[in-house]
């Protein structure tokens, strides 16, 4: 543990008290690796947002064991600070214990306006930072500039050049940090002020990791163009209308600067240029090699492709202690892979076999982190998703900002993280004038659609609607309730699901009022109906997404939304995979959910007489979850059915069905 956590954890000692009230405003005990810790130590954290729901959990889960007699070490988390404490329940105000944490106590000579938007994980470099240089107390400024140096890497009195502000961009957005607004703001006030940066789009590429990425892409070509036969850069002799304002060249072949750019365009984050067989001289790519990668070469660049990612994939060390960050990005890397081997035909037999080795590796990894971690997710601030019920809870922040305009929420259920590469690359084909900012969250479990797709609707965790958990029933009720709360008319709120097929305005028009409504949520089930009647693996889900979407209905749904002035905001209830039959169960009726990848039983025992039979399964802590509700997955690729039977299914606790894409869409300016 690094200092900043001992401090807080040296005040909690298991079966001192059943009952602990945290004020914690700045959210430090519900940071990944403090929540495993103290969940070690036999803490249960629980947050009090919500009144009600927080009396239906304290009563029905810890209320009824302290009457039995039984000791559990409870923690209450308040986003409260110590002051407003007094406000809270009487029987919770006689608790023995009561604490409070904030990042002032802990950074006491640095700005907090400045550090309370920075990611919990950037904690432990910001505290060593301040224990070796004692900064005393200073000011904003200077702690932004603090911040930028000792956690980002960023001395901006080196960035003197165009490879270095380049070096310096491509690891702030290719890492995908976090920098809040505050210091990105500062960046540009620094290097506007220097007259060899006069002219770049600084307020643009520095804050906007999408625009960056587009004014690379627009500077690829002029930077083939201009490589002459020996190799040697010439002068540009076209106008390519560049969109950015900037240098017209960057230094593409910079050693410090092409290892980021190989790698944007293996991952898909780039996309590759057409070439002029007649002007370029191949012989070129011999001696740089790595230029391969942004050129077209058809046939030959998808395996390329497969192979370096798949050796990007392997370098990666997977760990039960990498943060939920981590697996997010790794997971937009696997998507990549996964899309390239399934809509690939001419995939060869040693990268297939490839493929299947690492993914039952990573999935075994993946199983063990989420077991430690997984639980630690759930209390996370909304700021940036990162579970399911996470999302409506950010729409609803930015409510504030959409006055004059609607939120809509559009759910493809049972799209994979790479079948939406797929479809997107479609969309794309389509129109030029959408922008998808692209990210990934992670999915309730067990990945079934009546427990993730109404978190999703109702921002609420699975234990606060055991009633309905089996059924989708209640969704339109859930996300009205939620809508209504945050301070909507019912007649603002609408909803509407079975989408997929004929025209989208069409089906709006009965649900969706232009100027009224508000807050749409719409489930396009399409995807959901081709995996369910799915013969061809996941092969054929690729096929039969990308001929869907080519028929355009996700498109003109798109675009109707945004003609309209909504934000979108699209996601998955889960994702899928293709797996293999390990027999089925002989258990009669005790299951009360019978899924290719899950089980879900009334009480643990039954559970484990199943388990006791079945030894490809795993057993899944009810986390978040109602009393009664006793998951049991299948593990890595297998299922439920009968033996070596092949099947596209969901349920289980794979990567490729609890990470799911999640993807805010807007209307390209200009």
């Amino acid at each position: 543990m690094s200092g900043w956590r001992d401090t807080i954890l040296k005040e909690f000692v298991p079966n001192i008290s059943r009952l602990t009230i945290v004020s914690d405003p700045d959210g430090l005990l519900t940071e990944e690796k403090l929540a495993v810790a103290l969940r070690k130590r036999g803490f249960d954290l629980i947050e009090f947002s919500d009144s009600i729901e927080f009396r239906y959990a304290y009563e029905s889960t810890y209320r009824t064991v302290w009457d039995r007699g039984k000791h559990t070490d409870l923690v209450v988390v308040l986003r409260l600070q110590d002051a407003e404490v007094e406000n809270l329940p009487f029987d919770l105000l006689k608790a023995e214990r009561k604490l409070a944490f904030d990042l002032g106590s802990i950074f006491p000579n640095l700005s907090y306006p400045v550090i309370e938007n920075l990611d919990r994980s950037l904690l432990d470099a910001l505290f060593d930072a301040q224990a070796k240089y004692l900064p005393g107390r200073i000011g904003d400024n200077a702690t932004k500039d603090f911040v930028l140096s000792h956690v980002f890497g960023i001395t901006t009195e080196l960035i003197t050049g165009d490879v270095e502000l380049l070096n310096t961009l491509l690891r702030i957005h290719c890492n995908l940090f976090e920098i809040p607004e505050r210091l990105t703001e500062r960046l540009v006030q620094i290097f506007a002020g220097q007259n060899q940066f006069a002219g770049w789009p600084l307020s643009e590429i520095i804050v906007d990791g999408k625009v960056f990425l587009d004014f690379l892409q627009e500077r690829w070509p002029v930077f083939l163009s201009s490589l002459s036969a020996c190799g040697q850069v010439k002068e540009r002799q076209e106008d390519y209308r560049l969109k950015y304002q900037g240098p017209d060249h960057l230094p593409f072949d910079h050693r410090d600067i092409r290892v980021y750019v190989d790698n944007l365009f293996i991952e898909g984050r780039l996309t590759p240029a057409s070439v002029d067989d007649s002007g370029f001289d191949m012989s070129i790519l011999e001696s740089d090699s790595w230029i391969k990668n942004g050129i077209v070469d058809p046939g030959k660049n998808t395996e390329m492709r497969i192979t370096r990612l798949f050796d990007l994939i392997e370098e990666q060390k997977l760990a039960d202690d990498m943060r939920y960050s981590d697996w997010i990005s790794f997971a937009l890397k696997w998507a990549e892979s996964s899309a390239l081997m399934h809509t690939n035909t001419d995939s060869t037999e040693e990268n297939m076999q490839r493929f299947l080795k690492l993914g039952d590796g990573l999935n075994e990894t993946f199983a063990s982190w989420l077991n430690i971690c997984y639980a630690g997710l759930i209390n996370l601030p909304p700021t940036s998703p990162v579970m399911l019920h996470h999302v409506v809870r950010k729409m609803s922040r930015e409510s504030e900002d959409c006055q004059n305009g609607s939120l809509a929420l559009i759910v493809l259920d049972g799209l994979a993280l790479d079948q939406w590469i797929t479809l997107k690359k479609v969309i794309c084909e389509q129109t030029t004038d959408i922008i998808f900012r692209e990210s990934a969250i992670f999915a309730w479990i067990p990945t079934l659609t009546s427990v993730s797709r109404q978190a999703l609707f109702s921002g609420r965790i699975p234990l606060y609607f055991p009633n309905s958990i089996n059924t989708t029933n209640n969704e339109r009720g859930l996300w009205r309730k939620f809508w209504e709360s945050a301070g909507l008319s019912r007649h603002d709120i609408s909803y509407q699901r079975g989408l997929g097929d004929g025209d989208p305005v069409e089906d709006l028009e009965s649900v969706f009022n232009p100027g009224r409504t508000k807050a749409i949520g719409l489930v396009v089930d399409k995807v959901d109906k081709i995996m369910h009647g799915m013969q061809l693996g996941a092969a054929g889900m690729h096929n039969q997404i990308r001929q869907w979407a080519s028929q355009g209905y996700l498109n003109l749904l798109i675009k109707y939304l945004l003609d309209h002035n909504c934000k979108i905001w699209l996601t998955s209830d889960h994702g899928n995979i293709e797996c293999r039959g390990k027999g089925r169960l002989s258990e009669g009726s005790i299951a009360e959910t019978r899924g290719e990848r899950v089980r879900v039983y009334p009480t643990a025992d039954l559970r484990s007489k199943v388990l006791n039979d079945c030894g490809f399964a795993r057993e899944w802590k009810p986390v978040g979850l109602p009393a009664d509700y006793y998951p049991l997955t299948a593990a890595k690729r297998d299922a439920f059915i009968k033996k070596d039977d092949t099947i596209v299914g969901h349920g289980g606790i794979s990567i490729e069905e609890v990470i799911v894409p999640f993807v805010k869409i807007e209307r390209r300016s200009g």
